[in-house]
């Protein structure tokens, strides 16, 4: 079933640094239904709101450091600012999931983020890149050990992308875990480290046997790290390609 399609925003952050409600305004015109925010915010994250508004843009969540310490007022009003219901952790460094032992700090200080998010009304998720997807020193995937120790109220933000780079397939991950990936994040890329994203089709991640596995998912995002060229010819393209596949659609 075709899905409404977002676009994570750190995807065109130097455009939106540059010249944010005219960006804004640009990803509406290409017939987004929504965004995910990653950081950038214009005036205020209670002005891109409205904004967004204005233009039809629903805002499906952001990116955030997780709610504990002296980052938590700053994560929670601003979730509150911007009329979020989810939020989600987007990275934590490669080595703290090299070993069982980390891997479960880890998840003891994801576990403790989202009680202070549920508290507050809001359900709190976990964005990977590849390095949860590798084995840790005692040969389980990271991954493994992540679904074993966190709270099931944690949702994952599955990148297909760093699955596969990983070296696993993606689709049977994201049809397993079910209605704890609402939000999938759809993109594709090289085989090397530090390549530029790749608009769909051009990489190694078959784009619709993975979106069509995630069969309870909400949202299909559209994100390019990093792109060698014009990266809205890019976001265009990829916007289509999920409409045209009969995946997803816009507003």
């Amino acid at each position: 079933m075709s899905k409404p399609i977002a676009l994570q925003l750190y995807s065109i952050r130097d455009a939106l640094n540059a010249d944010f409600a005219g960006s804004l305004r640009r990803v509406a015109e290409l017939g987004y239904a929504g965004v995910e925010f990653a950081g950038v915010y214009g005036e205020s994250p209670t002005s891109a709101a409205a904004l967004c508004a204005e233009l039809g843009l629903q805002v499906i969540g952001a990116h955030l450091p997780l709610p504990l310490g002296e980052q938590q007022e700053y994560v929670l009003d601003t979730a509150a600012e911007l009329g979020i219901t989810r939020l989600f952790c987007p990275w934590m460094p490669p080595d703290r999931f090299a070993t069982a032992d980390s891997i479960r700090v880890v998840c003891d200080e994801i576990n403790a983020a989202n009680d202070v998010a549920r508290a507050r009304g809001l359900q709190l998720g976990y964005h990977n890149h590849d390095a949860e997807f590798r084995a840790a020193d005692d040969g389980v995937l990271a991954f493994e050990h992540m679904k074993r120790l966190l709270d099931p109220a944690v949702l994952f933000e599955i990148d297909i992308f760093w699955v596969q780079f990983a070296g696993l397939d993606p689709a049977p991950i994201v049809r397993e875990l079910g209605e704890r990936t609402p939000v999938l994040h759809v993109k594709d890329g090289g085989e090397n480290y530090g390549d530029p994203m790749r608009k769909y089709g051009e990489g190694i991640v078959d784009i619709p046997a993975v979106v069509r596995a995630a069969e309870a998912a909400e949202w299909l995002v559209v994100e390019l790290d990093t792109y060698d060229g014009d990266v809205f010819e890019a976001v265009a393209y990829n916007f289509n390609f999920l409409v045209e596949q009969g995946l997803g659609h816009g507003r």
